[in-house]
């Protein structure tokens, strides 16, 4: 079928090739349902305000605007068009049918969702025939807090529609859906957009807290268990949360026993900045004293994956026909979520500890980012240390260097006050901003030297019974 179709965009043949091995008839769409939907996330919400709203502006036009989830699964359809409404249900693009490239084959939504990056696919560049009738533009959402892949907006229209259009429209309304969710996010922190940084990881005696001071048995439990895989010359994924320390995990593995070792670690940028990406570390993969950490590898474009996983395979190859330590490992959130070429060179898995299971580590730590931001000696009360010792930090230990790092930066003496609202707060609901004012407002009275509920009610203008209310509506939990 490739041969004999017209010239068409690289992404579009590539994905004809993904829908060839995935076995998907090109006949017609089999139907995949599922009856449970997930409607009820921040990405939906916001999903649905946008698309209500573009389709008022589409009014009178035969454009039907759909969500999906992460893995294709239609969980919304609007249109105004009862024509439109019966063509699709035929070919089951409707709420609760998967239409991913394994099942749907090439069509705009699936190829959104594989190369994470926008996507046009017109009448007869759809794989199944009968698809051709429609021309299909999407755009994936991104959550701009933790960065990962949520779903897609999807446009479709009749093959004889304006492509240009419906794409720019697509893309606007994955925008505007991502900007949503970002103002309903406050109080979380927003991730940096991937620009594919490759740096350097060392630890030496002066080097990363974690190598000096964190002696819980999960942190050296996990230090041993990596090192163990290496000496072995096995193939490694490191896996656990972000910021729980994963790259310094293994650059400690690889210096157990006094091995000058570096680390690259190289993060996985955008879509179409893959290729410069990768020409910037593969030739690092060649060094005997450097291992190579992929990270976020879970966000590769699936036109990108093959390509990785043939330059890590050689590598791999090589280092097991000379007996060598593995010069590359990965990482990542989850194993599950890394594509199935580059978990087949996997030889072990070893997991990271997050940081509330090893409260422990979480002084030592403080004291010792304290003392690197300032080349001084910085204490804490002992009401800080309970406060820190109680939160259960979500951004890992990336999240506690930087709270240690403001509060060291005003004072030597780190007390209760001096440490922001979040780390008194063990509500998981998202809050609006004025709930985050409201809420540190309330965090700064209750933290002041001798401060009471009732001088706390005082200096807000409210009563005690107020405060207290607002102590169990936002889960402050105080330091005693």
């Amino acid at each position: 079928m490739v041969g004999g179709e017209p010239a068409v965009a690289g992404a579009v043949q590539a994905s004809w090739r993904r829908s060839e091995q995935y076995g998907v008839p090109v006949e017609g769409v089999e139907a995949v349902f599922t009856g449970a939907l997930e409607t009820g996330s921040l990405f939906y919400a916001c999903g649905q305000q946008v698309l209500r709203s573009l389709q008022q502006t589409l009014s009178g036009e035969p454009v039907s605007s759909m969500i999906t989830d992460s893995e294709g699964l239609v969980l919304l359809r609007v249109h105004p068009d009862d024509t439109m409404r019966r063509s699709l249900d035929e070919v089951h693009l409707a709420p609760g049918f998967s239409y991913a490239e394994r099942h749907a084959g090439t069509n705009g939504l699936g190829l959104a969702l594989a190369d994470r990056r926008p996507a046009l696919v017109r009448g007869a560049e759809h794989w199944c025939d009968s698809l051709k009738q429609y021309t299909c533009a999407a755009a994936p959402v991104l959550d701009p807090v933790s960065g990962r892949l949520v779903g897609s907006i999807n446009l479709t229209t009749w093959s004889q529609g304006s492509p240009g259009l419906l794409l720019a429209l697509a893309q606007s309304s994955a925008n505007g859906t991502s900007a949503l969710m970002l103002a309903r996010s406050v109080g979380r922190r927003v991730r940096e957009a991937p620009r594919g940084h490759v740096f350097h990881v060392q630890v030496d005696t002066g080097g990363a807290p974690d190598a000096q001071v964190c002696g819980s048995a999960g942190w050296t439990g996990a230090v041993a268990a990596a090192g163990a895989e290496v000496d072995g010359g096995r193939a490694l994924a490191v896996v656990g949360e972000p910021g729980s320390g994963r790259a310094t995990l293994l650059t400690l593995a690889h210096r157990r026993h006094g091995r000058r070792h570096r680390v690259l670690r190289a993060r996985v940028p955008g879509a179409a900045d893959v290729p410069g990406w990768l020409g910037l570390w593969a030739p690092e993969l060649g060094s005997r004293s450097t291992t190579v950490l992929v990270s976020g590898a879970e966000s590769l474009p699936a036109r990108a994956v093959d390509e990785v996983a043939a330059v890590l395979g050689a590598a791999r190859r090589e280092a097991v026909a000379a007996g060598r330590p593995q010069p590359f490992a990965l990482v990542a959130d989850d194993l599950d979520r890394l594509p199935g070429a580059l978990t087949d060179l996997i030889d072990a898995v070893v997991e990271t500890p997050s940081l509330r299971s090893r409260p422990q580590d979480v002084v030592p730590l403080a004291e010792a980012f304290a003392r690197r931001g300032g080349n001084r000696r910085v204490r804490f009360t002992p009401a800080a240390v309970r406060a820190l010792e109680a939160y259960s930090w979500p951004g890992n230990v990336a999240q506690l260097k930087d709270v240690v790092g403001a509060a060291a930066a005003r004072t030597d003496v780190v007390d209760a006050q001096h440490l922001p609202a979040e780390v008194f707060s063990r509500g998981t609901r998202v809050l609006s901003r004025l709930e985050v004012l409201e809420r540190d407002e309330i965090v700064r009275a209750l933290t002041e030297p001798g401060a009471s509920v009732t001088r706390a009610a005082g200096r807000l203008g409210v009563s005690r019974a107020t405060v207290y209310r607002k102590i169990a509506h936002y889960g402050i939990a105080l330091p005693r």
